[in-house]
């Protein structure tokens, strides 16, 4: 997630924060080996960490998806705080890429990765998230796709980021409101295998129809969204 420029369109666009009006804090890493170890929110317009909760929810269905996370790569493309990319480190990911544009942003995913002792296994990359997309020669495991929400970069990042997808990989995508249209997933030969709500936010995990995964995709194609009960929410982050 990236500071705000002047925006170019969404056939050029560049990775920019999500605005909530949150201020400064901490989130925390759900699970994993730093499992409640906090990442600093900085008070920076725009940012808006992926909520625990939800963090949750996705990395139990990647682990029933993948199975295993050996050897695996992620990419975190609009990093912020680089919550979702530290979580993936965490639970086991052999590597991880972070792509965040605004240097204070990308400074304090740095202090992060150098306190958990994490530099080895992660590179951090300053830069225009679809800019690193264009160049890199990499294939990743898990690409997790948070861009602005204001700004409607959704649906380029899922076809930008497919190209770097590795065959039987998972694109993570969250968006306000309504998930990726039925339309955009068959242009782009694509199924949602999961999908969730958490207030205004939604989230889902989207892999090719002609891949391993296709078949795990929930029966119903309208895929109902699983809606997190706020008191179970709670619980969970409590213990955590």
């Amino acid at each position: 997630m990236k500071s705000p420029k002047k925006e170019r369109g969404r056939s050029s666009a560049v990775s920019l924060t999500t605005s909530s009006g949150r201020r400064a804090g901490e989130v925390r890493i759900v699970g994993g080996r730093w499992r409640r170890t906090p990442l600093v929110v900085t008070d920076r317009e725009g940012l808006r960490p992926t909520p625990e909760r939800v963090r949750e929810t996705v990395f139990d269905w990647l682990g029933h998806l993948l199975g295993s996370y050996a050897g695996r790569r992620a990419l975190d493309l609009f990093a912020g705080s680089g919550a979702l990319g530290l979580e993936a480190l965490s639970r086991g990911f052999a590597a991880l890429d972070l792509v965040e544009r605004d240097r204070a942003q990308a400074a304090g995913i740095r202090a992060a990765l150098e306190r958990l002792g994490a530099l080895e296994a992660a590179a951090l990359h300053v830069e225009d998230a679809f800019a690193f997309l264009a160049r890199s020669p990499l294939l990743w495991d898990v690409i997790f796709i948070d861009p602005p929400f204001a700004l409607g970069l959704q649906d380029d990042a899922v076809a930008r980021a497919l190209e770097r997808l590795a065959p039987d990989g998972i694109l993570y995508v969250e968006r306000s409101g309504e998930l990726t249209a039925d339309a955009l997933l068959e242009r782009l030969g694509l199924v949602r295998l999961r999908a969730t709500s958490a207030g205004q936010v939604s989230c889902e995990l989207l892999a090719r129809a002609d891949g391993a995964l296709a078949p795990l995709a929930k029966a119903d194609k309208k895929m109902k969204m699983k809606k997190t009960k706020p008191g179970a929410a709670r619980s969970k982050e409590k213990d955590a």
